[in-house]
């Protein structure tokens, strides 16, 4: 197999693949192309603040009160203007639904913590805790071949 990047900042973006069969990795690369929004960052509202949160930084995305908050690697809240399922699908691959109202960036999962009442909490790198359905956390063990 060959791999060609060529940067070239005065021409158009296009991406050409030439493969014997469709696979897998065929399928991802093409997943990860259409996901691309072009951007590597959303827009929060805190206060009188507004802030570019990058993807790598926010922990976690959730919907409260009816308005949709992503947790930054800091704890703080903040408001954004995008409904849920929006999100789920401008986001890079790397965040995954833990339940019906919240996503998670895989890589600030600092660990699964089983409650008493028989239920799996996200914690973050930051401390917050989120629930995780049962459905979800049956997706993820697959995802990781466990």
């Amino acid at each position: 197999m060959k791999y060609k990047l060529i940067i070239d900042r005065d021409a158009q973006e296009e991406i050409v693949a030439t493969v014997n069969a469709p696979s897998s990795l065929t399928e991802e690369i093409e997943n990860l192309i259409l996901r691309y929004s072009g951007s590597e960052y959303i827009i929060g509202f805190r206060d009188d603040e507004m802030r570019k949160l990058a993807f790598s930084e926010i922990e976690c995305v959730i919907t409260e009160d009816r308005k949709v908050i992503a947790i930054d690697a800091q704890c703080n809240k903040y408001i954004i203007k995008d409904r849920l399922y929006e999100l789920e699908e401008s986001l890079p691959s790397y965040f995954i639904r833990i339940n019906k109202s919240a996503l998670a960036n895989e890589h600030r999962i600092l660990r699964f913590d089983a409650t008493f009442s028989g239920g799996v909490d996200a914690v973050f790198a930051c401390g917050y805790k989120e629930y995780v359905s049962r459905r979800c956390f049956a997706q993820i063990k697959r995802r990781y071949g466990v």
